[in-house]
This record gives structure tokens, sequence and C-alpha cells, in this order.
């Protein structure tokens, strides 16, 4: 499957009612679709995949949100 396929299938995945183990692996397929997308990127510069990358690390972070939880300020 291309990357970009499979950045989109992640994207339009449901994050809800996941156990630990699951968002754990979600964090990690979300960081392995962004280093793949950015080594691409580092050679066609094409802005298109400046937004997906954009939007799974917005996606990722998310996730990361939930497993560490928020931090007290």
């Amino acid at each position: 499957m291309d990357i970009l396929q499979e950045a989109a299938v992640f994207e339009k995945a449901k994050m809800s009612h996941m156990t630990t183990s699951d968002r754990v692996t979600a964090s990690r397929e979300a960081k392995r679709l962004v280093l793949a997308i950015n080594e691409i990127y580092k050679k066609t510069k094409e802005t298109n995949l400046m937004d997906v990358m954009k939007r799974l690390t917005v996606k990722k972070k998310r996730i990361d949100i939930r497993l560490k939880g928020r931090p007290a300020s």
C-alpha cells in the first residue's frame, strides 16, 4: 500500500474506545508514517505532503496526551 494511502486510512480511523495498548500502537504508527512521508518530502518539497504530516502530527499529539495525561501547570 502506498504511504499516502496508509496515512489516509490512519486519519479516518476511529480513535475512541481504545485500550492503552491500542493507543501506543497508534502513536508508533503515526510516527512511522510521518517519518516516511518526511523522507519523500525532503526530495520533492510538495506542499500537500507537509499538510498530511501536520494532520498526522495533530492526531498523534492527541493520542499522546491521552496516554501521558495533561501536564499540570
